[in-house]
């Protein structure tokens, strides 16, 4: 009897971790998702399209490029591959 007590207290014990550390996990994923969604406000503007001097600004990065019409055609990816390598090295920073 004392030996079936042990063990279902270890189910239980076992369980009740094995779900704190999935909450764990689920507020650290909402963290990173709620990181990443800005408020909207009109600051937070991702790119800037200036036809006059045929130039495309991402200010999360701060590269502008004088291609518009490359970019509008699709061609973005200087872009990404900027932002992929500033994204790489925020995250080797934390």
């Amino acid at each position: 009897s004392q030996l079936k007590n042990k063990n279902k207290a270890m189910r239980i014990l076992r369980s009740r971790l094995m779900e704190i550390e999935r909450e764990k996990q689920e507020a650290e994923i909402a963290q990173s998702r709620k990181s990443q969604i800005g408020s909207g406000d009109r600051s937070e503007k991702i790119r800037t399209y200036n036809y006059p001097q045929n130039r495309v600004t991402d200010h999360r990065i701060g590269m502008s490029l004088y291609k518009l019409e490359t970019v509008l055609d699709g061609g973005i990816d200087e872009f990404i591959d900027a932002l992929t390598t500033s994204d790489n090295a925020e995250r080797l920073k934390r």
